[in-house]
């Protein structure tokens, strides 16, 4: 089985991965993956320069690239896995086609989603909550497949999470869509 994630900035994609991570799941990282083109381009690791390496990886290889490639990765190695971040209209669309994959959205309140970031505290999370919300809304909308639209991919989800609550609630959320998609198999 193969999981991919989306969701808005701080909605929890990284506690579901985690949650599944103890299931067995293994984990592929459209953020790592990102990153190591940053550094090889000897960019600043920050938010800017995780959209537009991603938006020109996408544009030289494809709307669906990183997503792809991850997935490739996730194939040599086998077993259920979670592909975390879906981004782009682009990569649903492709991941449409392989076998067995499910598209699970999670969204919360935008000032929770602020508060969680700060307390997380990457690189790319040292932001006002002002420039929180300018990211998001860049990332949200956009009519390129290969371009950030959560907007669309959210739309697009098999199962939509609210995260608005404490982890366990969370975790019970994504125990009922593992149920869900194995009784369905």
């Amino acid at each position: 089985m193969i999981i991919g994630i989306t969701g808005t900035l701080g909605a929890g994609k990284g506690t579901i991965v985690e949650y599944l991570k103890s299931k067995g799941f293994k984990h592929y990282s459209a953020r790592d993956f990102i990153t190591e083109e940053i550094v090889r381009r000897g960019l600043p690791v920050n938010r800017d320069s995780m959209v537009e390496v991603a938006n020109d990886l996408r544009a030289k290889n494809g709307a669906s690239y990183v997503l792809e490639e991850l997935h490739k990765r996730a194939l040599a190695e086998g077993g259920n896995c979670i592909l975390e971040s879906v981004r782009t209209v682009g990569e649903v669309e492709a991941l449409r086609k392989k076998d067995d994959f499910y598209l699970l959205a999670v969204d919360a309140d935008p000032k929770l989603r602020y508060d969680r970031i700060v307390t997380r505290g990457s690189s790319t999370d040292k932001v006002s909550f002002e420039d929180f919300m300018t990211n998001e809304k860049r990332e949200c909308e956009s009519d390129d497949p290969a371009k950030q639209n959560l907007t669309k991919c959210i739309e697009l989800a098999d199962f939509k999470l609210e995260n608005s609550g404490t982890i366990e609630e969370l975790n019970k959320q994504v125990e009922e869509v593992l149920e869900k998609i194995v009784t369905s198999n």
